[in-house]
This record gives C-alpha cells, sequence and structure tokens, in this order.
C-alpha cells in the first residue's frame, strides 16, 4: 500500500449528510483494506456519525457545510477529521447533567481510546474546528481463498 493515503468529501450541513459521510468513510476505508464487518469499522462508523452529527445540529447554521478527511499514514495511523466554520468548540458536560442529548463528544472519547487513539480539537484559521481521531491502523489478515487446487 501507499505511504499515505488520502480522501475528502465537503457535505451540507443537513441531516441527510450524516449517513452519507458515514457511507464515504466507510466506503473509503474498506478500498483501503479494512472491511465494513470489523469491530474497528463498526467503531469508525460510531465515532463518523457522531462527529458529522456534531456538525450538522451544533453549528446553528453558522455553517453552511462539513468538511470530512480521511488519512492514512504508512499503514500505521489512520486520521480522521470533521471540520466545519463554526467558531465554538464543543463543551464537555458534567456527569450529572441529565440530558438526552450533548454526549456525542463522551462517546467518540470513549471509542477512540478503546481503539488506542486519541482525539483532538483544533481551531481552523478560517476561525471554525476540526475535531480529528488517530487511530492505529489495524487490518485484519485476510483469509485465504478457498478454491483452486490443493496437493494431497
Amino acid at each position: 500500500m501507499a505511504d499515505h493515503l488520502e480522501a475528502s468529501v465537503t457535505l451540507p450541513s443537513d441531516p441527510a449528510s450524516v449517513s452519507a459521510a458515514r457511507a464515504y468513510v466507510v466506503d473509503t476505508l474498506a478500498e483501503w483494506g479494512l472491511p465494513a464487518d470489523t469491530e474497528v469499522s463498526d467503531s469508525v462508523r460510531l465515532i463518523i456519525s457522531e462527529l458529522a452529527t456534531n456538525a450538522v445540529q451544533h453549528t446553528y447554521g453558522q455553517s453552511p457545510t462539513f468538511t470530512v478527511d480521511v488519512e492514512l499514514d504508512r499503514d500505521e495511523h489512520l486520521r480522521i477529521g470533521v471540520t466545519d466554520s463554526h467558531p465554538r468548540f464543543p463543551r464537555r458536560l458534567p456527569a450529572a447533567v441529565q440530558q438526552d442529548n450533548g454526549r456525542g463528544l463522551v462517546i467518540i472519547r470513549w471509542l477512540t481510546a478503546e481503539c488506542g487513539g486519541k482525539l483532538r480539537i483544533r481551531p481552523t484559521r478560517e476561525g471554525g474546528k476540526t475535531i480529528t481521531i488517530e487511530l492505529p491502523w489495524t487490518v485484519p489478515a485476510q483469509p485465504v481463498p478457498s478454491g483452486g487446487s490443493q496437493e494431497p
């Protein structure tokens, strides 16, 4: 595989874009060798869902689009970032707050840590922010295809 692979898509800040972002990331990772039916793929699917949902719900119309970037470095590090143009950073809510929403970043942090990764939130030059997760790239060994001739 190449030393560096990257892919990017910009989507409208619309609820329908959450599933488009999820499909884009899962399809890209499948092209790069990560089967869609693995635990890591399931975790990434949930992480990107939460990141995209946050980009749509919490920008209050101030970010008409959001961008999803996917990078793979030297078959070792996978980075997925979601950038929007809203200047406010996510806030941590106290554990005692009883709400039906607002736990997306908690889920993202937990899943990222569970996969051995890290989460970063950085401002952009344009005044928005990028939330990036970095995970170790762990592609399961591919099964040996059955078929063909076998020696006795």
